[in-house]
């Protein structure tokens, strides 16, 4: 039976109230078990290998630091005994298996310790709710503490400065700005954040994902002249983009 999904934002709505709801959520993403071994070796900042020989990639981060989170990962994982837990085993063109995993004396995940330190920040393609509720407030815990990477006052981007979002072309970016206006062109809405089009950065949203957005409360006109942050791929297309292709991707901080 599957489980019900939650987008992202709401579910750091309903923990934003209490930063403790981190660890009250420690097992948000206790899935079924896909199996367990040791930690042979880490690979690098989110795969390990396993004694016997599969590797595994943490599922539902992406990595902040490389070189702070590969050595955190090695003091987690090293020798260590784990369990793998997740809704689909199925590896990815590498042959990594997806994997949340959880040492095997503890009950919280070391995606959520990662994420606690401020080595890594929440993945958009992170559906399910209770899993999604744990992982953005394991973030929203490091940010409030200038944990890790938040300690730098450049970890979310300011939609203002195209030029420093175009720095990170092709790298996971978390984007912080007021929506001026929301434009349809064919089959695509931009949500833009500045008024040159050829120059400033703008977030995408193709024409057949609207529909989930509207039923999450999130109609791409509802958030004009929102205040939002949104996080995903830097793309070069004039200015910079952030293509939208999850509800999770988009996170409401304020009112008009």
């Amino acid at each position: 039976m599957r489980i019900p999904t939650m987008p992202i934002h709401r579910a750091l709505m309903v923990c934003a109230a209490l930063l403790a709801c981190g660890r009250a959520h420690a097992a948000g993403c206790n899935f079924e078990t896909q199996g367990e071994g040791r930690v042979a070796a880490v690979v690098d900042a989110r795969s390990f290998r396993l004694d016997d020989g599969r590797e595994v990639k943490l599922a539902g981060i992406e990595v902040a630091d490389g070189i702070k989170a590969r050595a955190a990962l090695s003091g987690l994982l090293a020798g260590r005994d784990v369990i793998l837990r997740g809704g689909d085993d199925t590896p990815d063109r590498y042959g990594r298996q997806p994997a949340y995993a959880f040492l095997a004396d503890a009950d919280t995940s070391v995606q959520g310790e990662l994420l606690r330190r401020g080595l890594a920040l929440v993945s958009p393609e992170v559906t399910d709710k209770d899993c999604a509720a744990a992982l953005m407030a394991a973030e929203a815990e490091a940010r409030q503490a200038r944990a890790g990477t938040w300690s730098e006052a450049t970890v979310i981007k300011n939609a203002e400065s195209p030029g420093d979002i175009l720095a990170g072309i092709g790298r996971f970016a978390v984007v912080e700005g007021r929506v001026l206006s929301v434009r349809q062109a064919g089959a695509t809405t931009y949500l833009n954040f500045g008024r040159n089009w050829t120059r400033d950065f703008a977030a995408t949203i193709s024409k057949r994902i609207v529909p989930a957005f509207e039923a999450a409360g999130l109609a791409p006109k509802s958030l004009e002249n929102r205040k939002i942050r949104v996080r995903g791929w830097v793309e070069a297309r004039r200015g910079p983009r952030i293509e939208l292709l999850r509800v999770g991707q988009i996170e409401v901080l304020g009112g008009n």
